[in-house]
């Protein structure tokens, strides 16, 4: 693959505080398969520059978990350099992908690693901020993923099950900020207790919610699974803020 654009990304520290035992993650990083070449350079590329993408094991999940889904149109907030946006479209052209990103640097470089891997012609980009960009989309999708600023996480649920077909899975990457999302909040440095209180705040209001169907997953900085399971309006979330 040809060399690809750079981009400088700021610091996350969480992405070095594994929130499961060191032996059971190396493993999981280091000994479960390789994607095919193309995705294979494009994920290794990602993480020698610190760029947020996914990380392996979440990857190989989301992987296995779309073949057993099969789903046609897919919905994704937090597009960064397209790993996982090609992640769910290459090698199945069966699939479409509405992606999301407000980053022009981001854009440039996804929209250019979606063409080296084949995948463009079933990639729509929208770029702009999600609260905005997802009242406008007009499909129904059978599956989303959610990976970009935590602290609109809560925010952007309600906007995207309304996008959801009953029967769709929302997965949402990073709960846990390393674990810290369950300490107290002042232990929380301030720059993100922002985070940490719609993280709680999502948490509180879906896992148990009677309307849907959830599960949560030890892989990488936590995974929250959820069906959309009837037709329950979650707008009234849109009210809840600090």
């Amino acid at each position: 693959m040809e060399e690809l654009h750079t981009t400088k990304v700021v610091q996350n520290e969480m992405m070095d505080r594994p929130v499961v035992e060191a032996g059971v993650l190396n493993f999981m990083r280091t000994g479960q398969a390789d994607f095919p070449g193309p995705l294979k350079e494009l994920e290794e590329y990602a993480h020698e520059n610190r760029v947020p993408v996914i990380p392996h094991e979440t990857a190989i999940f989301l992987d296995f978990l779309l073949d057993i889904k099969k789903p046609k149109r897919i919905l994704e907030i937090g597009m960064a350099i397209g790993f996982s946006g090609s992640l769910m479209v290459y090698g199945h052209e069966e699939r479409t992908l509405d992606t999301i990103d407000r980053y022009d640097k981001m854009i440039v470089a996804a929209k250019e690693n979606f063409e080296k891997l084949g995948v463009a012609d079933r990639v729509t980009i929208h770029e702009g901020d999600a609260k905005d960009v997802l009242p406008t989309l007009t499909d129904q999708y059978d599956f989303a993923l959610l990976d970009s600023a935590k602290a609109k996480y809560f925010d952007f649920f309600p906007l995207i099950m309304d996008r959801l077909q009953i029967g769709g899975v929302l997965m949402i990457d990073d709960i846990f900020q390393g674990g810290t999302v369950f300490n107290d909040l002042e232990t929380i440095p301030k720059r993100v207790r922002k985070i940490h209180k719609k993280l709680n705040l999502l948490l509180d209001e879906v896992v148990k919610h009677p309307n849907l169907k959830t599960s949560i997953l030890p892989l990488g900085d936590g995974v929250l699974l959820v069906e959309k399971i009837d037709d329950t309006d979650f707008s009234y979330l849109l009210e809840k803020n600090f």
